[in-house]
């Protein structure tokens, strides 16, 4: 296997110009699993698969060693109908390579995998490494990075490859959506009837509109509470006795998601249900080995607002690769050649401070 950098980066620009050639919608992955697939065969380096989810260990494995994920995701969204540009077709422009996909996260995503690749022989690595492509990250579905880590023991701290203009995310919140429902007493509107659930529902938005949490995280600020959708009535001259309304709730470091219900349940009179809490907000400390590396590199470091299968992944775990956030989802989404280029660069640099 070659360990040329420019030869990784190359096959890096044409790995990627095959998967944005390949709708991978999050469920719909198999397609992109499979190019993957074919380009670890074309190196001889084996691999394991369970869904979409694609992973493979350097060639010296040792099972008394701990494991460096190196992780990023290989599912899209659906294309923004703003794209003036054929989504799946890999164009490159003064510099840019276009396409669905190709920001986020197909740059992190094959720069990962030639950082990967650059290792992969090498018989004196302190450290496992472990590249895994994850499938529905865009949706934090339970056949993704979940269900792959399921398979994959050992794991110290990983990288997970998402566009943040190569600074360093060491911490990101979480989120939860909760139902809540307000309950009052039918009755007719022109009497003394009835108790209305909408009145019910306005106090306990008002509370989520003015309540502040007493920690604050460093980097990620306060606990978010957005009131999102809101529903109640059948016709105007009926007291409603039902008033349902969403909650966007982003959470920090400094809580975990069944603290923060558990405070929102004590204050609101509403039933209220979480949809899930498993997508907890991550924090990395400063002193952490792949941190300090970063930080020698040159780059700083910031609390990200978006999610990503961090959320899903119970160890210590960085957040960084090529690639601008603000171009996620956007129409003609596109990433520039030399941010490919700086990133595999980058990711070498970032694990040979550590291994």
């Amino acid at each position: 296997m070659t360990k040329s950098v420019e030869v990784l980066i190359a096959d890096s620009i044409t790995l990627l110009k095959q998967l944005i050639s390949t709708p991978s919608f999050s469920r719909e992955e198999e397609k992109t699993a499979v190019l993957i697939e074919m380009f670890l065969q074309e190196r001889m380096v084996s691999f394991e698969r369970s869904g979409n989810n694609i992973w493979a260990f350097n060639k010296h494995v040792d099972a008394n060693k701990p494991t460096i994920l190196l992780n990023s995701h290989h599912d899209t969204v659906k294309p923004n109908p703003g794209y003036t540009k054929d989504p799946f077709a890999p164009i490159v422009e003064d510099g840019k390579l276009y396409g669905l996909g190709s920001n986020d996260a197909g740059g992190c995503l094959v720069g990962l995998l030639a950082a990967f690749l650059f290792y992969y022989d090498r018989e004196d690595l302190p450290y496992n490494l472990c590249f895994l492509a994850s499938a529905e990250e865009e949706i934090s579905g339970k056949n993704g990075v979940e269900e792959a880590l399921n398979h994959i023991e050992g794991i110290d701290f990983a990288i997970v490859g998402e566009p943040t203009l190569l600074d360093l995310a060491v911490a990101e919140k979480g989120l939860m959506v909760l139902d809540c429902e307000a309950t009052g007493v039918s009755g007719h509107a022109a009497r003394e009837e009835g108790e209305n659930a909408i009145y019910k529902a306005m106090a306990d938005i008002d509370w989520f509109r003015r309540y502040t949490f007493e920690k604050e995280s460093d980097f990620l600020g306060p606990v978010k509470m957005s009131v999102t959708l809101i529903n109640a009535g059948s016709q105007h001259n009926v007291v409603p006795a039902s008033c349902t309304f969403v909650v966007d709730v982003r959470t920090t470091d400094v809580y975990s998601n069944t603290e923060v219900l558990e405070v929102i349940k004590e204050h609101v009179q509403s039933k209220v249900t979480a949809r899930s809490v498993r997508l907890n907000s991550s924090r990395i400390g400063l002193d952490h080995p792949i941190v300090q590396s970063g930080l020698s590199l040159g780059k700083k470091t910031y609390g990200s607002p978006t999610m990503s299968d961090q959320a899903l992944i119970p160890f210590p775990s960085l957040k960084v690769g090529p690639g601008d956030s603000a171009r996620s989802h956007t129409a003609d989404e596109f990433i520039y050649l030399k941010e490919i280029e700086d990133g595999v660069r980058f990711y070498i640099a970032l694990l040979r401070n550590v291994i």
